[in-house]
């Protein structure tokens, strides 16, 4: 299964990759970072196909998305 992180603290909230997102499954968080933005944060990690649509339309550079290897490679 993929694994998406947000580095919270430098999200502005813009929500691009909310829009981007296929499975729909990328939300803002209802607490606040450092900066006063509502982070993006990924509610259902598990529908998470690792496309990685987010990490390239973040402008800021805050989503990477590790899939996981396969055994033996």
């Amino acid at each position: 299964m993929p694994r998406v992180t947000f580095r919270e603290e430098r999200c502005k909230g813009c929500e691009l990759c909310l829009h981007v997102c296929p499975q729909q499954i990328i939300t803002l968080a209802e607490h606040f970072n450092a900066m006063g933005f509502h982070p993006a944060t990924v509610k259902e990690m598990e529908k998470c196909i690792g496309c990685a649509m987010c990490a390239r339309m973040c402008p800021d550079v805050v989503i990477e998305v590790e899939k996981e290897s396969k055994e033996g490679e």
